[in-house]
């Protein structure tokens, strides 16, 4: 009974709190991103998110584990894609291409959202264990969700940015592209746990933030000092 006294004692349960809120925000970037994307297709007259049951706010129906963990580790990552049935747009290759915006963009959005409300908190909230918890979240949020946008920017297929880029080719080459995106993101996968985009993205985002910041009044240092809740506990106590 002591030993396990001594090991809950020896815990460092404010770390464990600020896995579980980073953990919690990743999943809120990609549920957001994804449900954006079948939410716009469903608009554009692609049911087959909404078939496939993709067009709810269930983190778990949306969740690809690698990428989920890349989210957490690198800052950067992926989610299960949202199917889409480009037979079903009016536009094929443009409606493509908004539907593929949408996911970035409610990415940026949720960035923003999260800033503003941890500027009110900043700016009228006195700072106890609560509030920092909250600003720890939001500043995850903000942080993983623009990495999230960004990231899926990028004009590599199969990332968001690709379908964009590849609406302005002539279809044979568009449908070319399609055929082989599944062999081109295990080579984005590689690439990204090799680290091989950390640098320009780490660079992206900051900028991003820094943007979003300035808009919502709020230090961009406090994004970063905020996002690990053990040293805020520790700082604050």
């Amino acid at each position: 009974m002591r030993d396990l006294t001594e090991f809950l004692n020896s815990m460092d349960w404010w770390g464990l709190v600020g896995l579980l809120v980073s953990a919690v925000a990743a999943l809120f970037c990609i549920t957001f991103h994804e449900l954006s994307h079948g939410f716009v297709a469903y608009r554009l007259g692609d049911p087959t998110a909404k078939n496939a049951g993709r067009l709810t706010l269930n983190p778990i129906r949306h969740i690809d584990p690698v990428g989920l963990l890349m989210m957490l580790v690198a800052k950067v990552g992926w989610a299960k894609p949202v199917p889409v049935d480009m037979r079903y747009f009016k536009h094929p290759k443009r409606d493509m291409a908004i539907t593929a915006l949408a996911g970035p963009l409610s990415n940026f959005l949720l960035a923003f959202l999260a800033l503003a409300v941890s500027s009110l908190i900043y700016h009228f909230t006195r700072l106890g264990n609560t509030a920092l918890v909250v600003l720890c979240f939001l500043s995850n949020l903000a942080v993983l969700s623009t990495g999230l946008g960004i990231f899926n920017l990028i004009p590599i297929s199969p990332l968001d940015g690709s379908k964009v880029l590849f609406a302005f080719l002539p279809d044979k080459a568009y449908l070319t592209i399609l055929r082989y995106e599944r062999y081109v993101m295990i080579l984005v996968i590689v690439l990204t746990m090799a680290g091989t985009f950390q640098g320009p993205l780490s660079r992206l985002i900051l900028m991003a933030l820094q943007g979003l910041c300035s808009l919502v009044g709020y230090p961009l240092g406090a994004v970063f000092a905020t996002q690990d809740i053990s040293s805020l506990i520790r700082l604050f106590s």
